[in-house]
């Protein structure tokens, strides 16, 4: 199909074999761009409301029909990847749109992918009878009974590692301005795309985490990984804090100060411990001032003031009298430990295997500073700084990318990004 058409253009005979045979359509990516502009909101039958995520891809040249869509449903999110043509507009091509729900509300999720069979999909020039949903991750198993049966159409399902695989080979090949690395100085600094991008380490970080050495597009192991992940940090802040999304959790976390939780060199040695390179701000002990400060609540409290054992704090989300620490500097301090640990493991799995590049994917990023940071500053710290930690302007979508991809034909991007 030429990239010359434009929709009004497409003969019945191309639309019809486009839906017989979906695997038959390329995707073009000639030009193809990130767009940061306002994103929409979408309104459920429930009274909620879901936005979606910013950075659409846009795809000028794209003008072929796309009767599927892809979701990746994960233990926490789930991911959901559309094609829809540019809105209020007669220009030619279209755009990848970007949309996540938590996995326990996966009935709008459902919802919305039920809408686009009668509204995106009739714009693509398809019949909503004809949408195909490409599935990924665990819940694409766990619900797919429940996919069948709510959307009437047909539903695939496919390699959840396979899929991570095509989705950011295709980000750092096919998509300028996608991947970047962090710092406080530089905070997006975009990489330069390389035809030459194996062997790399693939971080990805949602409710758990899993490290995968990837050599070629179809040879591939999982190395390793870490259950102290993103449902860590939702799990532990929903007892600690008022909090009720992960959101939220950052947004506390941004406030907050993790000196007041965490056990710094500094409060051990009064100064950095230059003689091993530690700043007096490096964190000794995460959580380690808490007991002690505890302690001294309760023997105040048998004095007769503050709080006791039993006693409990009538707020949420501020701190409490009796105590010199809040909800943001519990969230700092766990966003910290979290992060840190897993950029160990990174680095000490790109050293086990010889890894150069070390790619961190995965909705727990969420394109949020101090943990992009603390991530970056812990390969930079444990390599000597010969290593560096990448990121993406996608990065919890690689999933549900891959996902989408697989219903396309061998071949189709420009450099090949996957076979």
């Amino acid at each position: 199909m030429e990239a010359s058409k434009g929709p009004s253009e497409l003969s019945k005979h191309a639309i019809d074999d486009t839906i017989t045979r979906p695997g038959t359509i390329r995707i073009d990516v000639t030009e193809a761009s990130i767009v940061d502009e306002d994103v929409p909101v979408h309104d459920f039958s429930d009274g909620t409301q879901a936005v979606h995520d910013g950075n659409d891809i846009r795809l000028p040249h794209h003008t072929g029909v796309v009767s599927h869509v892809a979701v990746d449903i994960g233990g926490s999110l789930a991911k959901l990847v559309y094609f829809s043509r540019e809105p209020n507009s007669k220009d030619l091509g279209g755009r990848l749109n970007f949309l996540k729900f938590e996995t326990d509300r996966i009935e709008q999720c459902l919802e919305f992918i039920q809408q686009l069979k009668t509204k995106q999909q009739t714009l693509n020039g398809s019949q909503p009878g004809e949408l195909c949903v490409m599935a990924t991750g665990g819940g694409a198993y766990k619900y797919y009974d429940r996919m069948k049966q709510a959307l009437g159409v047909e539903v695939l399902r496919e390699d959840e590692m396979e899929c991570l695989i095509i989705g950011l080979d295709f980000f750092i090949t096919e998509i300028p301005c996608e991947v970047f690395t962090y710092s406080e100085i530089d905070p997006m600094h975009f990489a330069e795309a390389r035809a030459d991008i194996y062997p790399y380490l693939l971080v990805n970080i949602g409710s758990g985490v899993s490290m995968i050495k990837v050599s070629d597009p179809k040879q591939y192991e999982r190395i390793g990984g870490t259950s102290l992940g993103g449902g860590t940090l939702w799990g532990l802040l929903s007892l600690l804090t008022g909090a009720r999304s992960f959101d939220e959790m950052l947004a506390m976390a941004e406030k907050g100060d993790n000196g007041k939780v965490d056990m710094l060199v500094g409060d051990i040695y009064g100064t950095d411990y230059g003689k091993i390179g530690l700043k007096s701000s490096t964190i000794a002990s995460s959580f380690g001032k808490v007991f002690k400060m505890k302690r001294e609540a309760e023997h105040d409290a048998e004095d007769g003031c503050g709080l006791g054992n039993r006693d409990q704090p009538e707020t949420e989300g501020i701190s409490q009298p009796g105590r010199t620490f809040g909800p943001e500097d519990m969230s700092r301090s766990l966003l910290y430990a979290v992060s840190n640990n897993i950029g160990q493991i990174a680095y000490l799995q790109s050293e086990k295997h010889k890894l150069e590049h070390i790619y961190f994917g995965g909705s727990f990023i969420r394109g949020h500073r101090q943990t992009m940071n603390t991530l970056s500053y812990a390969i930079k710290f444990w390599s000597n700084g010969e290593k560096k930690a990448y990121f993406l302007r996608h990065e919890g979508y690689l999933g549900a990318v891959g996902a989408f991809l697989k219903r396309q034909p061998k071949n189709w991007g420009r450099r090949n990004s996957f076979d």
